[in-house]
């Protein structure tokens, strides 16, 4: 190909190149495919200029780099690009455009493998940057069409299905069911258009794949080795050992052997005579670091550890699933960079449940679904977020973007892990529309087939466990990039003072909770979205009008 682009430089007959474009494109792109030769006569007939001698070899080179990998045929390309000066820019881009439409998809990255196509992971959300092959819904050798779902994906939310995107045979699955950890764009399966081609990707290997072939060869040449620096040794004092069978050091009367305080109560915790140990400190005395040296000799710890040792512990460990992988990560920066606060407030449910009651009654004669409290509590915050649009808003570098759409993300919690699907325009939206959407939403999160758009663009979320598990309040965990998150406890009867000539009554109430970021959300603007759901709640029939 070097020598190839060389010639076009050199060649003083490629003035007439634009108009070779213009008039034998057609012609070019045929010799460029995998399938055919240039024919070096019907350009000799057409060009009288044409020079076979150099323009054969040429010709030949080209046409031998066409087995190699595109990219490396478009870098070619490239570099003949800046070479050849006398070439029309007009000319070549149309003469760049035609060959690479023919490469982009026939020529394979072996030059013993047949035409395919590479199939990588696909990114199915914007945080995602790996996935896992759930299971595979066609075969190796089976046709594929357009539209037909090739596999299913588990991503960072959700378990996705892949549609294949041309016509062709699948020839090998390089990831098969159950893989996990699969990078964005990496190969999992290999096509082809001819099936008398798929014996011949029995043995393929992603490492020989076009997608990656780059990738792999920058991988397999070698790096210089680096030369290791070798440091001078560094003279130091030799360590201090003690030496059990040393001799005691005495004062130069031998009555006595002087040591600290501190190493004759090590020594006596341990039960080690001092006449055992060498002193290293002022005249020979022997100091706390001797006693530990000692110890250490004989293989003992300093100090001794008390008690027995405890039992081994009997555990499982149980892999990451990509749900819990991105919550963690989702729960861990928003604690970390999301300067929370809480406030929360009992409402009375009275008036809310009478209302319930009412129109379950209504729903069950028309043959509709029951309405639960959650659905009451999700229409509550949606009006409440109308009514002080600064809670509906989230934080970036710049500015505080407020949305116009009121979408309530609603916390499920499933085997597979927490999910949380959008009701999208909450606050435009029934009752029983609202109780629907939930049900269903709810049954895909359990199902794990929910999709990008089904938990995509939320501005605000509620989660509840007042009424699932009886938890009386908790704080949530703001969910970003949104600013708010509602905690919703269970409803509880309670003794309050009464109006009437009843000196007490009995109400029910229902502890919520508003998580803020601090950053969007002042307190007293938190305090007035939570005193317009307040209103609500307790008057439940405000959210009809």
């Amino acid at each position: 190909m070097t020598y190839a682009s060389r010639i076009i430089h050199h060649s003083k007959r490629l003035q007439n190149a634009p108009n070779l474009v213009r008039q034998e494109q057609a012609l070019l792109v045929r010799s460029f495919s995998h399938d055919a030769q240039p024919s070096t006569d019907i350009l000799k007939a057409r060009h009288p200029s044409y020079v076979p001698s150099e323009r054969a070899r040429g010709s030949r080179s080209f046409s031998s780099s066409t087995k190699s990998v595109s990219g490396t045929f478009t870098r070619d390309i490239s570099m003949t690009r800046k070479l050849g000066t006398s070439v029309s820019e007009s000319g070549f881009n149309k003469l760049l455009s035609c060959v690479q439409v023919q490469l982009s998809r026939g020529f394979s990255s072996d030059a013993g493998l047949p035409p395919h196509q590479e199939i990588g992971m696909p990114s199915l959300s914007p945080t995602m940057s790996e996935g896992n092959i759930a299971r595979w819904l066609k075969k190796e050798g089976d046709k594929v069409s357009p539209g037909e779902v090739l596999c299913e994906v588990e991503t960072d939310k959700a378990t996705v299905e892949m549609e294949c995107m041309e016509d062709g045979y699948l020839a090998k699955i390089v990831r098969p069911d159950g893989t996990q950890g699969i990078k964005v764009g990496e190969v999992i399966a290999i096509t082809v258009e001819e099936e008398d081609d798929i014996a011949k990707f029995k043995d393929y290997t992603p490492s020989a794949s076009g997608a990656s072939a780059s990738a792999a060869k920058e991988s397999s040449e070698p790096t210089p080795p680096k030369k290791e620096v070798v440091a001078e040794p560094v003279t130091s004092p030799e360590p201090k050992v003690a030496k059990p069978s040393a001799a005691p050091v005495a004062s130069p009367s031998g009555d006595r052997i002087f040591a600290s305080p501190l190493a004759r109560s090590l020594a006596e915790e341990h039960k080690v005579p001092l006449s055992s140990i060498k002193g290293t400190g002022p005249d020979g005395s022997i100091v706390k670091a001797d006693v530990e040296e000692y110890l250490a000799s004989r293989g003992k710890e300093a100090p001794k550890a008390k008690g027995a040792a405890p039992a081994e512990l009997d555990y499982t460990d149980i892999p990451h699933s990509q749900i819990r992988k991105i919550t963690a990560s989702r729960l861990l920066f928003s604690k970390q960079t999301i300067p929370h606060y809480y406030l929360t407030v009992d409402t009375c449910v009275d008036r809310l449940m009478d209302l319930r009651g009412q129109l379950n009654a209504l729903q069950e004669a028309s043959g509709g679904k029951r309405i639960s409290v959650n659905d009451l509590v999700i229409k509550a915050a949606a009006l409440a977020l109308q009514k002080v649009p600064q809670c509906n808003s989230s934080w970036t570098d710049d500015y505080i973007r407020q949305f116009h759409n009121v979408n309530i993300n609603v916390a499920v919690q499933t085997e597979n892990g927490l999910f949380v699907p959008v009701i999208r325009d909450a606050n435009k939206k029934g009752l029983s529309s609202i109780a629907e959407e939930v049900r269903q939403l709810a049954q895909k999160a359990k199902e794990n087939s929910l999709k990008p758009e089904d938990y995509e663009g939320g501005t605000f979320t509620v989660t509840n466990l007042g009424g699932p598990f009886g938890i009386k309040q908790f704080c949530a965990i703001i969910n970003p990039p949104q600013s708010g998150i509602l905690a919703v406890g269970s409803a509880e009867k309670r003794v309050v003072p009464s109006s009437g000539p009843e000196l007490y009554k009995f109400a029910s109430y229902m502890s919520v909770t508003l998580s803020c970021d601090h950053r969007v959300i002042d307190g007293a603007i938190g305090a007035e979205w939570l005193k317009a759901f307040k209103g609500y709640i307790e008057k439940p029939e405000s959210m009809l009008l």
